[in-house]
C-alpha cells in the first residue's frame, strides 16, 4: 500500500510540473464562447444574458454562472453554478457538455477526464464544458454535517438488528436534513435533478450553444434525460451511459442495485476462484457464504483500524461495493479481503474511504456523500417501513445473499427525511427531441443492464446500444466497437441501429 502511495504522490509531481509548462508555453486564454441570441425564458432574461468572466484553472478556463436558487422566483435567492471548460484544438465552436455519477459528482473534473480520454478527432473538435451541480463541489455547495458528524452518519447500521438501531438510524436521515436546511436555508429544497437541468440549459445558451450535446454517465443519464424531457428542442447528439431507469420508485431501484452488484460480485468471484488462492475460498458458492459471513460478523465486532478508527458493517459494504465498480480494482478488493479475514482492516477501510472520497486528516475532499442524499430524497420522496422493509429483506437476499439486507433497509433511507420537493423526478419522455443513444453493460453492478433498456424504450427517441461486459459504464474504458460508435456519433451524426451490442 506504502508502495502505491508513493508512486500516486510522484505521479501527482509530474502532472503539477506538466501544467505549469503547458500554462507558461499558453499564456492567453482560448476565445471565450459568445452567448447566443436567442429569446430567454420569459422573467429568466437576466439569467440567460449575464455577462461571464472566464479565468485560467490550471491548463483550463473557468467561469462562475449565476442561477436563481427557485426557479419559480426568479427575482428571489441566487446561486453560483461552476463551469469548467477544457478548449479544443480547433475551432469548430461546437461544446461537449458532461455530468457524472452521484448525485453529487463535480462535472468540472469529469469534464478534465472526459477531454484526457477522448480521440483525437474528439479534442480537435469540441470543447469539453463541466458543471458542478447546483449544491455540489465548487458551486454554491450544500452545507449540512460536519466532516465528524458525517464520519459517525456513515459508520451507522446499515442493517439494524432492534427497534434502538432502527430508530438511531432514522434519526440520523432526519438530522442531516435538518442541517441541511439550517446551514443552506432554501437551497436545501432545491437541489433536486429537475432544477439542475434547467441550470444546464442557463449555461448551454451562456456558452453559445443552440443544441445541448451531451455525455452523461451514471446520475449524468439522469440529468441528460430529465434535460431532453424539459427541453427536447434544445437537445443535441445526447449519449446516456450507464443508464438510470427513471420509473423505479425506492423499492424498484434498491432491488435492481442488488440484482446488479450480485451480478457484479459473482463474475469478480469466478475470476478469483480461477486464478487461485482467493481469501474467499475455492468456488463462487464458498466465496459468497465467506464474504457473507464476514460481513455480518463486522455487525456484530467491526475490525480495529490504526489511528482509533472502526472498521463497521457499514465500512465493510461499502469498501466491497466500491472495487466491484471497476475490474481494474479487483486484485486489490483481493488483497484487502485476504488482510480483513486475518483481522488487518486497514486495506479495506482505504477502499471505504474512496467511497466518500474521505481523506486521511478525516475531512472529505467534497460534499458528494451528502449531497447525494439530499438528491435523491427530493427526487424520490417517501420510503419504506420498518415492516415493509422486514417483508422485503427476504425477497432482497434471494437476489443477493451478501448485499440484499443492505439495500433492502436502504428502500428506508427518505421515509424520515425532513424535505420535500415541489418537483420530484418524473419519467422522461422527451417528445419530439432527436434520437438519443442509451447505452448499457451487461454486468455494471451500480446501474444494471436493465435500466438501460428501460430508458430507451421510456424515451420516445431512444436507441439502445450494449456492451457486453464488467464495470460501471462503458464509453472511453478500452472498447474500440463503443468508443468508435459513440465518437460517430458525436462527430457525424450517424445514429447506431437499435439493439446494436459491442462485445469485448
Amino acid at each position: 500500500m506504502k508502495r502505491l502511495l508513493v508512486l500516486v504522490a510522484v505521479l501527482g509531481l509530474l502532472v503539477s510540473l506538466s501544467v505549469v509548462v503547458a500554462i507558461l508555453l499558453r499564456p492567453d486564454l482560448p476565445d471565450a464562447p459568445t452567448a447566443s441570441n436567442e429569446k430567454p425564458p420569459t422573467g429568466l432574461e437576466k439569467f440567460y444574458t449575464q455577462d461571464v468572466s472566464w479565468e485560467r484553472c490550471g491548463q483550463n478556463t473557468c467561469a462562475m454562472v449565476e442561477v436563481p436558487v427557485d426557479y419559480s422566483k426568479p427575482d428571489g435567492e441566487t446561486l453560483e453554478l461552476k463551469v469548467l471548460r477544457v478548449a479544443s484544438e480547433g475551432k469548430s465552436g461546437r461544446v461537449l457538455f458532461v455530468n457524472p455519477g452521484g448525485p453529487g459528482g463535480s462535472g468540472a473534473e469529469f469534464a478534465r477526464t472526459v477531454a484526457g480520454s477522448l480521440a483525437t478527432e474528439m479534442k480537435n473538435t469540441f470543447d469539453v464544458v463541466g458543471v458542478d451541480p447546483r449544491g455540489v463541489g465548487a458551486s454554491t455547495p450544500l452545507e449540512c454535517l460536519s466532516d465528524e458528524k458525517f464520519d459517525q452518519f456513515i459508520a451507522i447500521d446499515p442493517t439494524p438488528d432492534n427497534a434502538k438501531e432502527i430508530a438511531a438510524g432514522d434519526a440520523a436521515i432526519r438530522q442531516m436534513g435538518e442541517a441541511c436546511l439550517k446551514n443552506s436555508g432554501a437551497l436545501a429544497k432545491n437541489v433536486e435533478t429537475y432544477n439542475a437541468a434547467r441550470d444546464q440549459d442557463v449555461v448551454r445558451a451562456l456558452l453559445g450553444q443552440k443544441k445541448l450535446d451531451w455525455y452523461g454517465a451514471s446520475y449524468g443519464t439522469q440529468l441528460g434525460a430529465t434535460y431532453a424531457d424539459l427541453f427536447p428542442a434544445k437537445v443535441g447528439r445526447m449519449v446516456l451511459d450507464g443508464a438510470v431507469d427513471l420509473s423505479l420508485d425506492n423499492v424498484g431501484s434498491s432491488k435492481g442495485q442488488a440484482e446488479g452488484f450480485h451480478r457484479a460480485l459473482l463474475a469478480y468471484l469466478e475470476s478469483c476462484v480461477e486464478e487461485g488462492d482467493c481469501p474467499l475460498g475455492d468456488s463462487i458458492d464458498e466465496g459468497i457464504t465467506t464474504l457473507n459471513a464476514f460481513l455480518n460478523s463486522l455487525d456484530q465486532k467491526p475490525l480495529s483500524v490504526p489511528g482509533g478508527r472502526l472498521l463497521t458493517e457499514s465500512h465493510g459494504f461499502f469498501g466491497v461495493a466500491v472495487a466491484l465498480y471497476s475490474q481494474d480494482s479487483w486484485p486489490m478488493l483481493t488483497m484487502a479481503l485476504e488482510d480483513a479475514l486475518s483481522g488487518k482492516a486497514n486495506a479495506l477501510m482505504y477502499l471505504a474511504d474512496a467511497y466518500f472520497e474521505r481523506q486521511t486528516d478525516g475531512s472529505f475532499a467534497n460534499n458528494s456523500g451528502q449531497v447525494i442524499s439530499a438528491i435523491n430524497c427530493l427526487d424520490s420522496p417517501g420510503g419504506s417501513t420498518t415492516e415493509e422493509v422486514k417483508a422485503l429483506i427476504p425477497e432482497f437476499t434471494e437476489v443477493s445473499p451478501v448485499f440484499g439486507k443492505f439495500l433492502a433497509w436502504g428502500t428506508a433511507a427518505c421515509a424520515a427525511w425532513p424535505l420535500e420537493s415541489a418537483n420530484p423526478q418524473q419519467v422522461a419522455k422527451a417528445a419530439g427531441a432527436p434520437p438519443i443513444v442509451v447505452v448499457g453493460t451487461t454486468r455494471d453492478p451500480a446501474t444494471p443492464y436493465e435500466w438501460a433498456q428501460a430508458l430507451a424504450s421510456q424515451l420516445e427517441s431512444g436507441v439502445l446500444l450494449s456492451r457486453e461486459g464488467d464495470g460501471h459504464t462503458a464509453y472511453l474504458l478500452g472498447n474500440a466497437c463503443i468508443q468508435s460508435t459513440i465518437d460517430n456519433f458525436y462527430l457525424n451524426g450517424e445514429v447506431p441501429a437499435d439493439g446494436t451490442v459491442c462485445k469485448e
